[in-house]
C-alpha cells in the first residue's frame, strides 16, 4: 500500500486539471498550485466543467461530483505545513523553469516528499540533478485527456531510488493507471514512436505523396489506427509535437529526428491545432 496520502499538482492547465481531476476521483485530497489564482480557478472550472458532463450523461452521481470537487483545493502558494506527500508538476515543457518550481518547493516542502514531473520528453535526471535529494525524482507522464487514458509512463532517473520508484508506482495503479516503467531515454517510449510517427505524416503531406486526408484515412483504415497522425498531431498540439522532435534531434543528436519544416512552419504560422481553430485540419 502506498503511502502517499495528499498530492500537490503544480500547474493548472489541461494537464494539470486533468491529472488534478483523476487524483481526486480516487479518493485522494489535491491541492492544485499555479502561478496565479486566475490560472487556479481557470483550471477548477474546466475540471467542474468536466465533471457536469459526466452527470449530465448519467456517469456520475451529483453527490460524487461534490465530493470530488471538494477534495482539490486551490493552492496559490505553498507553505510546507500541507502534508504534501507527493508533487506533480505539469507546468511549460521547459527545463529552466521546472528546475526553478522544484527548487522553490524543495525549500519548504518535507524531505520525504517525492517529486515527480509531467514532462513528455526531458531528462527527469537533468531536471533533479541540481537538488540535495535527486533521489526523490522521477517522471510520471500522464495522457491527454488525463481521466480518460489508462496509461502512465512511470521514468527513472540515473538517481531515482527504488523506494520512490516502489512509491509512486502503487500510488499511480491506486488511481486506477496501467504502468509501464521506463528507464530515461529521451521521449521516453510513447513519444519516441509516436511523435516521431506524426513528424514522418507531415514529411509525407509536405512531399506532395497524399492529402492530409488521405493520410489520415491510410492509417486509420490500413494500420487499425482509432485517428490519423496528422489529427493527432492537431490533438496534441503542433507546438508540443515540433518542441518533442526538437528534444529527440538534440538528446540523441541524430538527424532521423529532424523536425519536418513544414511542421516549423505551422508552429509559426500559429496553426497548432484544435487548440487554436486550426492545424492540419480547421476546427
Amino acid at each position: 500500500m502506498t503511502n502517499i496520502k495528499t498530492v500537490l499538482v503544480a500547474g493548472a492547465g489541461t494537464m494539470g486539471g486533468g491529472i488534478a481531476q483523476t487524483i481526486a476521483e480516487a479518493g485522494y485530497t489535491v491541492y492544485l498550485n499555479d502561478m496565479t489564482e486566475d490560472f487556479i480557478q481557470s483550471g477548477l472550472a474546466k475540471i467542474n466543467a468536466a465533471l457536469a458532463k459526466l452527470v449530465a450523461k448519467g456517469k456520475m452521481e451529483e453527490r460524487t461530483k461534490t465530493d470530488i470537487s471538494a477534495r482539490i483545493i486551490p493552492l496559490p502558494k505553498v507553505k510546507g505545513d500541507e502534508g504534501i506527500d507527493l508533487v506533480i508538476e505539469a507546468i511549460s515543457e521547459n527545463m529552466e523553469s521546472k528546475r526553478r518550481l522544484f527548487e522553490e518547493l524543495g525549500k519548504v516542502l518535507s524531505p520525504e516528499t517525492v517529486f515527480a514531473s509531467n514532462t513528455s520528453s526531458l531528462s527527469i535526471t537533468g531536471i533533479g540533478s541540481k537538488s540535495p535529494r535527486p533521489d526523490k525524482y522521477i517522471g510520471l507522464h500522464f495522457f491527454n485527456p488525463a481521466p480518460v487514458m489508462k496509461l502512465v509512463e512511470l521514468i527513472k532517473s540515473a538517481q531515482s531510488s527504488e523506494e520512490t520508484v516502489s512509491q509512486v508506482r502503487l500510488f499511480a495503479e491506486s488511481i486506477g493507471k496501467t504502468v509501464v516503467e521506463v528507464n530515461e531515454s529521451p521521449g521516453f517510449v510513447v513519444n519516441r514512436l509516436l511523435i516521431s510517427l506524426i513528424n514522418e505524416a507531415v514529411y509525407t503531406l509536405s512531399d506532395g505523396i497524399a492529402s492530409a486526408e488521405d493520410i489520415d484515412n491510410a492509417m486509420k483504415l490500413g494500420a487499425n489506427h482509432p485517428i490519423g497522425p496528422l489529427a493527432l498531431g492537431d490533438l496534441i498540439g503542433l507546438d508540443v509535437c515540433l518542441a518533442v522532435m526538437e528534444t529527440l534531434q538534440r538528446e540523441f543528436g541524430d538527424d532521423k529526428y529532424r523536425p519536418c519544416p513544414l511542421l516549423r512552419k505551422m508552429v509559426l504560422a500559429g496553426w497548432l491545432g484544435r487548440k487554436t481553430g486550426r492545424g492540419f485540419f480547421d476546427y
